[in-house]
């Protein structure tokens, strides 16, 4: 009887050692948890302060063990990537190449292009100008601009401000957007808007736009004099010092640390930068790094919003119209119950969550931000390639807070909540 339960003993000893130390695709081994976790704990980065969360920080190293491992598989020549929690800025680092046939490495400042995230900072920067009083979200488009036309006049006249951040202006989906691929100018796409038939009154149905969303862009310059990239760096870049953050080419190509967009043929071979969709800034037009993105994402999740006053932000983030999610990497955290568009965000509902989120893809460029607001959580992901690290990095990351979640709170409570930084 001794034997056979000392024999059970050493079996179940040895069954659970090979499981700590088997290597897996689904989670790091006990020395790489390790590893990883000194390097969470000890960032160096002047920008992240290090959370103590014991839960929280083996979360981080999971998380950056799937990227490393993404990248070691070819998934992406490079990434950068944010974690924002609790007003902290709790990861912030760069993986990977800015150039598949090159040597220099992605780092925090490495810019990228961030297609439809631009969307987002519409709707922020037009925030800002709403609690400047200088717009309100019904304000009706030809109130500023004029000579804006649409085939029926009746809707001309009733199109607002929320109708073109909702993609609810009435006009068909993607308007105009392969001519803006090829190159056309915006002034002149915006008056051949009226030559397009309707599909339903404004606020009644969700049509994705480029070039209507960027009618918002317009609207900016008639209420304040400034174009929208002067508005965009006054209000929101140089308040949140988004340091190398832009909305043109130019500033695009005259920065020396940027990520060289990327297709695949056989490897991956780095593209030139485009000009397209800069003319379309607030759809698809800002540059950033990952350090910018930061910033931004703690402004928006600090209690008040640093540039926006918490009723705006709330707007921001108000479900608008339904709204399909094409993301189905989603269901691998959680079966997504429904989604709408707000104010440049999608909002997908879950069981026990809300999640506000982003993505896009421009010129071989992927950008994913997402934000779950009762968690005070944040994370952005700058990708310098199409493919299958961008699509599944968002859902990914929320399957692992998932997993550590109720660790992460427990802990916190003991420890009297989180740590607020000044």
């Amino acid at each position: 009887m001794k034997l056979r339960l000392t024999v059970l003993i050493i079996s179940i000893i040895l069954a659970f050692a090979f499981i700590l130390y088997s290597p897996s695709l689904s989670g790091p081994t006990i020395q790489e948890s390790t590893l990883l976790s000194e390097r969470a704990t000890t960032l160096s980065n002047p920008f992240v302060y290090p959370n103590p969360n014991p839960p929280l920080q083996q979360l981080l190293a999971e998380y950056e063990l799937f990227i490393r491992r993404a990248i070691e598989n070819n998934l992406a020549p490079g990434t950068a990537v944010a974690v924002i929690k609790d007003t902290s800025i709790v990861f912030l680092k760069g993986f990977g190449l800015r150039d598949a046939t090159a040597t220099d490495s992605i780092d925090i400042h490495t810019v990228f292009r961030i297609a439809s995230v631009s969307k987002c900072f519409a709707s922020t920067l037009t925030g800002v100008l709403v609690d400047e009083n200088l717009l309100s979200w019904q304000d009706p488009v030809i109130r500023y601009l004029p000579h804006f036309k649409l085939k029926s006049e009746e809707h001309t006249q009733k199109v607002t401000l929320a109708h073109v951040l909702s993609h609810t202006t009435g006009l068909p989906y993607h308007a105009f957007t392969d001519r803006v691929d090829q190159g056309a100018s915006f002034d002149t796409l915006v008056y051949h808007l009226r030559d397009l038939e309707l599909l339903g009154k404004p606020g009644q149905l969700y049509s994705y736009q480029n070039v209507g969303y960027s009618l918002i862009g317009q609207v900016i310059r008639a209420a304040t004099g400034k174009s929208y990239q002067e508005n965009l760096k006054e209000k929101v870049f140089a308040p949140l010092h988004m340091q190398s953050a832009s909305a043109s080419y130019e500033e695009m190509m005259s920065d020396t640390n940027t990520a060289k967009p990327h297709r695949f043929f056989k490897r991956w071979v780095p593209m030139a930068i485009s000009n397209t969709y800069y003319s379309v800034a607030p759809a698809g037009g800002v540059n950033a790094s990952i350090a910018d993105m930061a910033q931004w994402l703690l402004a928006l999740t600090s209690d008040p919003p640093k540039i926006l006053k918490k009723t705006t932000m709330d707007a921001i983030f108000h479900p608008v119209v339904r709204a399909i999610s094409r993301n189905n990497y989603f269901w691998r955290w959680k079966p997504l119950r429904s989604a709408y568009y707000a104010l440049g965000w999608r909002v997908l509902n879950f069981k026990d969550d809300t999640l506000v989120y982003h993505g896009g893809y421009v010129n071989g460029y992927r950008s994913e931000v997402a934000i779950l607001r009762k968690d005070n959580l944040a994370v952005c992901v700058l990708v310098n390639s199409p493919g299958n690290l961008a699509d599944i990095s968002i859902p990914k990351f929320f399957e692992l807070y998932s997993e550590y979640r109720a660790a992460i709170d427990q802990w916190e409570k003991l420890k009297g909540g989180p740590i607020a930084h000044q």
